[in-house]
């Protein structure tokens, strides 16, 4: 049941409603030798987070596995206001269908418009559509959507530090068409700049960058793009939405499509999914995007309303010259990223990534202190790292995972020459004891 709060004024209007003068009024009926005449006894306030850890610690007595997580590779565990899970239920949200009477829908609308806007102003791009799948897809369709703005459709570069999921899904976009993936490999954790402009020429679409990357490095991403946009191509960046708390956003070293993953933006792990794809470009470009959007206009009296602007499917209006088959979005879980992106705003992101990114270089100090741990790649990260493990990584993984830790993926998982290497992520929510556990179960 939904906890209400009641103001000191409320209360007044409740007790006039009834008649009586004060609380020890209402309560005069009660004997007094049963009336409690000190504070319950109860543990100091805790913040909702704290809350919600001390809860889920409680909850972990009663199973026998319930690891504790510092897993990355794409999916993370950040800490979502129960607000988050109270708007999403409701029944208007919840049990909508996608609005293809789109007037008819003004209060799914107005969430899709809310979420565009706030990508919009999170990515530092001009113009978002109202989401697609998950962040995979949004790589390919940003592929596509370079395609058609350049008229070139015969190659596309992708750094080797993109997620290899994402990769694997632009090879199976491509897989009947003459397009070429080309991945320029990236062996000491970021981009070697004479190897990318030895891939880009001016038959090249677009170059890919992941920022932060899969390894979680920092990426020279400002001079990518601008070898990018040097031989004509456009420069499509994929990021990490909580990291743009605390680094530049794309749209202010030029990038000419963002996309991401919006996971970390309110929605739990919840088994891998669903999840949410954000993509965001210049306006410039706004016709050759996929998806739809959502615009707002007034209606024949003056007042404010919202439509759906633009929906470029095969099988409406577009025909033949459809941007893409995707026609619907992620309502539910856009709407979870708007409602999370409102409650935090720019101070509350800033606060998260800030704290996400000091408590994972508390990790990887800890953690590299041990013999037999480093860093893979001496350069600097955001809130993963890849740990390089001299007796093996799924050793290391196992140990973990024995102390009630879940740690990785595994980097095998992707290229089983790699048995040394894993991932290792923090958000806002893993606590110093909980890392110093961690560090203690891989010391022994």
């Amino acid at each position: 049941m939904a906890y209400l709060d009641n103001t000191p004024e409320q209360q007044r209007e409740m007790l006039a409603t009834i008649g009586a003068a004060s609380i020890e009024e209402l309560f005069a009926q009660i004997p007094a030798e049963l009336q409690l005449k000190r504070p319950l006894d109860m543990p100091p306030a805790l913040t909702e987070m704290e809350l919600q850890t001390a809860l889920g610690n409680l909850a972990k007595q009663n199973s026998e596995r319930q690891g504790t997580c510092f897993m990355g590779g794409g999916c993370y565990d950040h800490f979502i206001p129960a607000a988050v899970d109270a708007i999403a239920s409701r029944s208007e949200f919840y049990t909508a269908y996608t609005p293809y009477q789109a007037e008819a829908s003004q209060g799914s609308l107005q969430a899709f418009y809310e979420f565009q806007t706030l990508v919009c102003q999170l990515t530092g791009m001009e113009v978002s559509n109202a989401s697609l799948y998950e962040g995979g897809t949004s790589v390919s369709e940003a592929a596509f959507m370079a395609m058609r703005v350049t008229g070139r459709y015969k190659k596309v570069v992708l750094l080797g530090s993109v997620h290899p999921e994402y990769r694997a899904v632009v090879d199976t976009y491509f897989s009947d068409l003459e397009c070429e993936a080309i991945v320029v490999p990236t062996p000491n954790g970021i981009a070697d700049f004479a190897a990318v402009r030895d891939a880009l020429d001016d038959q090249t679409a677009c170059l890919v960058i992941q920022q932060p990357n899969f390894f979680g490095c920092l990426e020279e991403a400002r001079e990518l793009v601008e070898a990018a946009h040097e031989v004509g191509a456009l420069a499509v960046v994929s990021c990490d939405p909580i990291s743009l708390g605390m680094l530049v956003r794309p749209g202010e070293y030029g990038a000419d499509i963002v996309v991401a993953e919006g996971q970390s933006l309110g929605t739990p792990l919840q088994y891998g999914g669903p999840f949410l794809g954000i993509l965001a470009c210049r306006q410039k470009f706004m016709r050759k995007m996929p998806g739809r959007l959502i615009g707002e206009t007034t209606d024949r009296d003056g007042r404010p309303c919202f439509v759906l602007n633009l929906q470029a499917r095969e099988q409406h209006i577009r025909r033949d010259k459809a941007t893409s088959n995707i026609c619907t979005n992620q309502g539910l879980i856009a709407l979870r990223a708007t409602a999370y992106m409102a409650l935090l705003g720019k101070q509350g992101l800033g606060e998260v990534a800030e704290l996400s990114c000091r408590k994972a270089h508390y990790v990887a100090e800890r953690l590299t202190a041990i013999d037999g741990f480093s860093l893979a790649y001496d350069r600097p990260f955001f809130k993963e790292f890849t740990l390089r493990c001299e007796n093996g990584a799924a050793e290391a993984l196992a140990k973990a995972a024995q102390a009630g830790f879940d740690i990785g993926p595994l980097l095998s998982q992707f290229d089983a020459s790699n048995q040394t290497d894993l991932l290792v992520a923090t958000t806002e929510c893993r606590t110093r004891h909980e890392i110093d556990a961690l560090a203690d179960a891989l010391a022994q």
